[in-house]
């Protein structure tokens, strides 16, 4: 039986089909990518494995358990990083530390937390407030937080997406570096296939919304680590990132929906421009404006 299986999985809102018939295995130790338009429903998947919502119908699993409340099992990056802004990056490290391991003593909960912080590389700004953190630092935090509990799988939901360029591209490298130390079973959410094919073992596109569900599986054989300029150039790279746009472009595609509908113009009468103008009048007369007496003359 795979690591995290979900077995035909949906989801709604009200009357609205957010996912429908989602089924998933992903192994120990893989790294799974999964790529979809702003809008599909790739946060509320990544909110029903860490437990956050319970889904409509079908079961996910994960080490033979049904998942069915948050768990410390589950490690989640969000978007906008979550963190205490009255807290230090260290301290709102601990606070999880401290939730996780309660039975701890002071000083393996601090070496822990230290341990973590210098696995993002953030030492050096342990003691900063998230107001003095740039926003590649708060997510830095933001992914110590998640690992430092020690998870059996992390959830990435798209952690970098509100990044610059440059700061983006400097993360998936921390990323790809921290899961080859840790070798941890982790879930990305993503709208980049590029960030996908870098980082993943295997990459998993979701169709368009409504009722989105998920589509063929592209398995990535590039070995790690995987040189960003380099990557570019590979044969596979080219081949599987126009397979996934396309399958994205195509479900994009069957959703639109058409419709048709009657247009009733108003009724103008275009003006004679032929006609004299009365007296004291500028614009032209339209035919109707006209109007026919009969005088009888005596």
């Amino acid at each position: 039986m795979a690591f995290l299986e979900l077995k035909n999985v949906g989801k709604h809102f009200g009357t609205t089909e957010v996912l429908r018939d989602i089924d998933l295995s992903i192994e120990q130790g893989e790294f799974v990518a999964i790529v979809g338009f702003s809008g599909s429903g790739k946060t509320t998947l990544i909110s029903l494995i860490a437990g956050l919502l319970q889904p409509d119908e079908g079961t996910i699993t994960l080490n033979d358990l049904e998942i069915s409340a948050p768990g410390p099992d589950r490690g989640i990056v969000f978007q906008n990083y979550s963190l205490l802004p009255w807290l230090t990056a260290f301290e709102n490290v601990l606070l999880a530390v401290e939730q996780a391991f309660p039975n701890w003593s002071a000083a393996k909960k601090r070496q822990h937390t230290e341990k973590y912080l210098a696995l993002v590389n953030l030492s050096p700004a342990r003691d900063r407030k998230p107001g003095e953190l740039s926003g590649g630092m708060k997510q830095r935090v933001a992914v110590a937080r998640a690992l430092a509990l020690e998870p059996q799988i992390l959830l990435l939901d798209e952690p970098l997406s509100a990044l610059d360029a440059l700061t983006r591209a400097t993360l998936q490298e921390e990323i790809s570096r921290i899961r080859e130390e840790t070798r941890k079973t982790v879930v990305l959410i993503t709208n980049d296939p590029d960030e996908g094919i870098y980082l993943a073992d295997r990459i998993i596109p979701l169709t368009a919304g409504p009722g989105a569900t998920l589509g063929p599986s592209f398995r990535v054989d590039i070995p790690h680590p995987r040189d960003r300029k380099s990557i570019n150039h590979h044969a596979q790279f080219k081949t599987m990132r126009r397979g996934i746009g396309d399958f994205l472009l195509g479900s994009r595609r069957e959703h639109h929906q058409f419709a048709t509908r009657k247009l009733i113009l108003p009724q103008i009468e275009p003006e004679d421009l032929s006609l004299p103008r009365p007296m004291g009048r500028r614009r032209p007369v339209r035919p109707k404006e006209i109007q026919r007496e009969l005088i009888e003359l005596e």
